[in-house]
């Protein structure tokens, strides 16, 4: 263990420095890919192999990395839980049907590194040079034109090889014939809410609560419920020794936020619809309701503002009436027969109707004259 003096250490210097084994380093590095552990606290991940390159999240003692491969001192690795990445919003289109996804619809289109202490419009690192059709997951957040992603494959970031102790596989390899043909041993997943006689470690029930999320992501929007899922995850980010389970739990925590919008926005678009189509059924009855109430004119032999007539019939004959026009003169006198003689025309004079009936000029008037079978009130 060394620890080094004020004078020599940089941002990318915990306090406390444990050396790594060279030769378990060596031998990772020949046998790339591999997995590591963080031997300091507070050590920075950056965008690219220096210390010019820009920062995009921290590492702490008992983190578990997967290096990919190593140059000059810094180890490219896979990024770890709460990392991500920029992609621009004119290259993307938003899946309808999965909110959550997003589909590139350009060629060459670049995937930049993340960060929280840089904006997006300055983050210029490229990872990856993605193609039209390729998908990318959406993280819900939108800054400067550019799309926040969960990074894409083949996208890496950097650390400091100094913090990092490769992990001895030898170890797990068996060293005598006998563990050599014993079955491995089963790793069973573990339930939060199953009662057990040992209590769950936070990280082992940071596990079993994510895998539950992800077992819940699976579902079609409108049955996923994160109710309890995100009361427990909840519980854990509050965790005073909750370590780096409390820094995942609160990674999947926001994960969860954003499976949850998705699922009110569906909800929402799915009401929309419902009320849409309701308003579209409304409509089409109103405009059924209005066509029978559109009278067809063409079997009126005349139309026109009924009145009452001084001129009557001989004996026995009903009431006779006249028809105006709408400069008010009188055009026709007419007469009901038929079924319409028991008709009460009270309710008709005054108003603009349409006759049913035969016409014969009426020589005693010089006008027309019509004996009418329907009267049809046309206001």
């Amino acid at each position: 263990m060394l620890i080094l003096p004020a004078s020599a250490r940089s941002a990318d210097t915990p306090t406390l420095v444990t050396l790594p084994n060279e030769a378990a380093a060596a031998r990772s590095a020949a046998n790339e890919p591999y997995v590591a552990e963080v031997i300091g606290n507070d050590v920075r991940i950056r965008s690219g192999p220096g210390t010019n390159f820009y920062q995009c999240g921290k590492l702490y003692a008992g983190d578990r990395v997967q290096v990919v491969k190593s140059q000059q001192g810094w180890s490219c690795i896979v990024p770890p839980p709460g990392c991500f990445s920029w992609i621009s919003m004119q290259y993307v289109g938003i899946d309808l049907q999965n909110p959550t996804t997003g589909v590139v619809t350009g060629d060459n289109v670049g995937v930049y590194t993340g960060s929280d202490t840089e904006e997006a419009k300055y983050s210029t690192s490229k990872q990856v040079v993605l193609g039209r059709g390729q998908t990318v997951k959406l993280l819900g957040e939108e800054k400067d034109d550019y799309y926040k992603i969960a990074p894409p494959q083949g996208a890496y970031l950097w650390v400091s090889s100094q913090f990092l102790q490769p992990v001895d596989r030898t170890a797990a390899k068996p060293t005598t014939e006998t563990t050599a043909t014993a079955k491995p041993a089963v790793k069973r997943p573990v339930d939060p809410n199953a009662a057990s006689g040992a209590p769950l470690s936070d990280l082992d029930l940071y596990y079993a609560l994510a895998e539950k999320v992800k077992v819940e992501q699976g579902k079609p929007l409108a049955q996923q419920n994160y109710t309890d899922l995100r009361k427990k995850l909840v519980e854990l980010t509050a965790s005073q020794d909750g370590g780096r389970a409390a820094r995942f739990a609160e990674y999947t925590l926001k994960q969860v936020e954003r499976y949850e919008l998705a699922c009110k926005v569906a909800k929402e678009l799915e009401q929309q619809e419902k009320e849409l189509q309701k308003t579209t059924e409304k409509i089409d009855q109103a405009r059924a309701t209005k066509l029978e109430e559109i009278v067809d004119r063409g079997k009126f032999a005349i139309m026109g503002t009924l009145e009452t007539s001084s001129i009557y019939g001989g004996a026995g004959q009903a009431r006779r009436y006249r028809v105006l026009d709408d400069s008010g003169k009188t055009i026709c006198y007419a007469m009901p027969t038929g079924a319409a003689v028991n008709v009460d025309f009270s309710k008709y004079v005054g108003r603009k109707v349409g006759l049913v009936g035969r016409i014969e000029p009426h020589e005693a008037t010089a006008r027309a004259f019509i004996e009418f079978t329907e009267i049809v009130p046309l206001d």
